[in-house]
């Protein structure tokens, strides 16, 4: 029977990416991944090259961009994003590794210090909420995928990015949430 357009006991393939970790690579993942994030956190941008291969891959969600390359991470995301949060700390509140896999969330703490999606400097400190997932070949990260809570900053700066439709009126009972 076909549920929402997929045949029951048809699935995706699911878990392809990680499906061959070597786990015998755990320690030295989190020896790189830890490393990277007091790179970050002393705001290195010239030599992140340490940490992170030439053809880098960085993909983010809608706002964030996708880099390929560590030069395009460097100029595309790390410049623009101290420019505007330039005493930036990232705070991984929980971090998981599995072989040559690593998964991270927490946020940053940050003033708003230049311009951030098209708002400028408001000198306000924001939370800045993340989830990170790298792959480690070699030493040095190779991919990493990103979610990054823009309209929770945005909305922290006074811009409401839902226009007031966002579900968290359902959560404070301010909107009855529709059923399918």
């Amino acid at each position: 029977m076909a549920e929402h357009g997929v045949l029951s006991g048809a699935r995706p393939e699911q878990a392809v990416l990680t499906r061959d970790t070597d786990l015998g690579k755990t320690e030295a993942t989190r020896k790189v991944i830890e490393t990277m994030v007091d790179g970050l956190n002393d705001h290195r941008i010239a030599d992140i090259g340490e940490f992170f291969a030439e053809g880098f891959r960085w993909r983010g969600n809608q706002g964030c961009g996708t880099k390929d390359g560590l030069r395009a991470f460097q100029e595309h995301w790390q410049k623009p994003f101290q420019a505007a949060f330039g005493d930036k700390v990232c705070i991984d509140e929980a971090r998981l590794y599995m072989g040559e896999w690593a998964a991270a969330f927490g946020r940053q703490e940050a003033t708003h210090r230049g311009r951030f999606m098209g708002i400028d400097a408001t000198g306000k400190r924001v939370e800045i909420r993340y989830m990170d997932f790298w792959k480690v070949v070699d030493g040095k990260i190779v991919d990493n995928w990103v979610m990054v809570d823009f309209p929770h900053v945005l909305a922290q700066l006074g811009c409401d990015v839902f226009n007031g439709e966002g579900w968290e009126a359902f959560d404070r009972g301010e909107r009855t949430p529709p059923h399918p």
